[in-house]
């Protein structure tokens, strides 16, 4: 029994499963399979009522009619308003807690679903679940919100998926209803499927259960699955599919950004511009008119404080290459938080980091670790003035907010003139330092993203190369999204130097800056430059990075990013081809980082309206499509809709004159990844 508020179970069943029709009434082992969900849950801990809730159609009779012969009890509502049926069923049964679960899990385990309960009480969280994000098998979904929480959620929610998927709301509304998640204590688990979906699964379903009781614990079928481990290959599928295949073609209600914009009003007050990071603030999204703070992300998608998702093409700028909350990676850290962060000594986790980026680096002799793009460039630009005694530096692009780096930009407030001359920037049609007033004996580096023509690569390699200057690739941005070797394994053309960082690690904060160990000698005593860092070899930062490097191998994640983009960039061209936009719209950049530019004298106007468009659409994006590996073919079906979307909004723009109306963005960063 509970403890002060009533805590109510209400599990979901009905007869009419499109992929399997009658499902929750079959017989398995000699009871329906709405049995062993009321079996579990009332052997768990914490529950004061269990009831049924179905729906008012004739084919649910036969459901009321078991609940009535068996003492169960039933609430019988909507069909297609699940919301209001789990609504109305918590108010006629006076529910102040709700634990939600489905009639097609048979294998429900009591012990977690006591644990779950538990939990909502003791964070006093308004919603708990163990599958946010799932670590337990897919079977074994449990939540447990507050009827104060249901209730918001039946007044205001909208759209199709919140009403049919009854919590989606408040799981979409985290900053407003703060939640909790139970994690299973085993690692992988989330890949396991125990749910009854299809016959196929019957199949696995009867197959178990014929080796177990009624109520079970998920270790009894683990233990099962270790010595018949082919039996899961009666049930392949994924987690989620169909829902993520009904939410790329909803209708998307008009969004709003109230929330949002108070919290801009709070955060202005202590934090210059109201953010940590250019391209993450109103500098670049449209304030009113787009989102400007997340709550969560989740796979391919982010949350907005106001309870909006969307698509996320931004993708944190790019440090998310696997998905928001990968399992692989966050296992990894959490694994490595029992053992500690920050150490007095070294670890083993670093020499192992460095080996497999010299393994995969054609450049790669030696390593040193940072924690952002901007440590590790900086790095790379000691090292080759130590090692040539010169102190120019060619500057082909952005590198990061260091001296050397903004003082080739109108952004350099705050550089002494002395140390700006010492950068230059490389024009367009580069062919000798001579061009720019200087000789090569003055050149210790030339620093570029390796993005463009590998002929010119290769020229400029040999150009370094005869003249003694050192080659720095920044790949930033363009190692482990080209390639795990980076775009010089890509193109085939080798730098002296070459910095990594950003989606090495899915979002944990590392870098390297990796080279041939003559140049990164300069490192060690005597006579060293001086690069250390107090945090350059915290344990969270690798281990997400060896996770995230293992799993990109082992699931060909960079195949995937190639693929997925090559697709994408087709669709997007059709759309511009139809609607006759090739003279405001240039897409260019490789496939796993397609960059959308606009073009013309209302350049400013036409990104600006494309970000909010793009927003009121279900995507977020700014300047490139960022993708990762959580992006599918549902996610595809939602980015094309949107763009299809957001591109006729500018063609009649343009056409009806009314472009010249839009307020542009308060002023871009210097790139979309700054």
């Amino acid at each position: 029994m509970s403890q002060g508020n009533k805590v109510v179970a209400i599990a979901q069943a009905r007869m009419g499963s499109t992929r399997f029709p009658g499902k929750v009434m079959t017989d398995l082992e000699g009871i329906p399979v709405l049995q062993w969900t009321v079996n579990a849950l009332w052997d768990s801990h914490g529950l004061d009522d269990v009831v049924i809730a179905t729906s008012t159609l004739p084919a649910d009779d036969i459901i009321a009619h078991y609940c009535s012969m068996h003492g169960i009890n039933c609430f019988r509502g909507s069909e297609t308003d699940v919301l209001d049926r789990f609504y109305q069923c918590a108010k006629e049964y006076k529910a102040d807690i709700i634990l939600r679960l489905t009639c097609d899990c048979p294998f429900l385990d009591p012990s977690v679903i006591s644990e779950v309960i538990r939990l909502r009480e003791m964070t006093n969280a308004e919603y708990a679940t163990n599958t946010d994000p799932p670590t337990y098998p897919d079977g074994l979904d449990v939540e447990c919100f507050t009827f104060a929480a249901l209730e918001c959620a039946h007044k205001e929610a909208i759209r199709s998926s919140d009403r049919d998927c009854v919590t989606r709301f408040i799981v979409r509304n985290r900053h407003r209803f703060p939640a909790a998640n139970l994690r299973c204590p085993l690692p992988g688990l989330e890949k396991e499927r125990w749910v009854l979906d299809t016959k196929d699964d019957f199949s696995f379903c009867l197959e178990i259960a014929k080796r177990i009781g009624t109520s079970t614990s998920y270790l009894e079928i683990l233990d099962i699955l270790a010595t018949e481990p082919e039996l899961r290959q009666l049930n392949p599928g994924i987690r989620n599919e169909r829902f993520y295949e009904g939410i790329s073609d909803e209708q998307l209600p008009t969004r709003t950004f109230t929330r949002s914009q108070r919290l801009y009003e709070r955060a202005s007050q202590t934090i210059p511009f109201a953010a940590q990071t250019f391209s993450k603030s109103h500098l670049v999204f449209p304030p009113g008119r787009s989102p400007l703070f997340v709550s969560h992300g989740d796979g391919a998608y982010v949350y907005d404080v106001d309870g909006n998702d969307y698509v996320d093409l931004v993708s944190a700028l790019l440090p998310v290459v696997l998905g928001y909350r990968d399992p692989d990676v966050d296992g990894a850290v959490r694994r490595q938080l029992d053992s500690g962060i920050s150490f007095s000594l070294a670890t083993e986790m670093e020499a192992q980091l460095a080996e497999t980026l010299c393994r995969l680096i054609p450049c790669a002799e030696k390593v040193k670790f940072g924690k952002s793009g901007t440590d590790v460039t900086t790095a790379a630009v000691r090292l080759a003035r130590a090692y040539t005694g010169r102190d120019h530096v060619l500057v082909g692009g952005y590198h990061g907010w260091a001296d050397w780096s903004m003082s080739v930009t109108d952004r350099n407030l705050g550089i002494p003139e002395d140390v700006r001359k010492l950068s230059r920037r490389i024009p367009d049609g580069f062919s000798s330092v001579n061009d720019i007033g200087l000789l090569p004996s003055q050149v210790a580096a030339i620093i570029i993203e390796p993005n463009g023509d590998p002929e010119y690569l290769r020229w400029l390699r040999d150009y370094c190369t005869e003249r003694g200057i050192v080659l720095i690739f920044d790949e930033i941005i363009t190692g482990f999204r080209y390639d795990l070797g980076g775009a010089q394994k890509l193109f085939g053309v080798t730098p002296d130097l070459a910095c990594f960082g950003k989606s090495m690690g899915n979002g944990m904060p590392i870098s390297a800056v990796v080279g041939r160990a003559e140049l990164m000698s300069k490192c060690e005593p005597p006579g060293n430059i001086f690069y250390s860092g107090t945090f350059f070899g915290e344990t969270l930062g690798i281990a997400a990075a060896l996770a995230t490097i293992d799993k990109m191998e082992r699931d060909d994640v960079i195949e995937h990013l190639w693929s997925f983009g090559t697709r994408l960039r087709a669709h997007i061209n059709t759309i511009v081809t139809q609607l006759g936009l090739h003279d405001v719209v240039r897409l260019s950049g490789e496939a796993p980082l397609i960059k959308i530019d606009f073009l013309g004298e209302h350049k400013e106007k036409l990104r600006s309206l494309f970000i909010e468009q793009m927003a009121q659409n279900g995507v977020l994006i700014i300047g490139s499509n960022n993708l990762s590996f959580a992006h599918k073919d549902p996610q595809l079906k939602r980015i094309v809709t949107a763009y299809g979307a957001t591109l006729i909004a500018i063609r009649v723009a343009i056409d009806s004159g009314s472009i010249s109306q839009v307020e542009a963005s308060a002023g871009l960063p210097i790139r979309a990844s700054a």
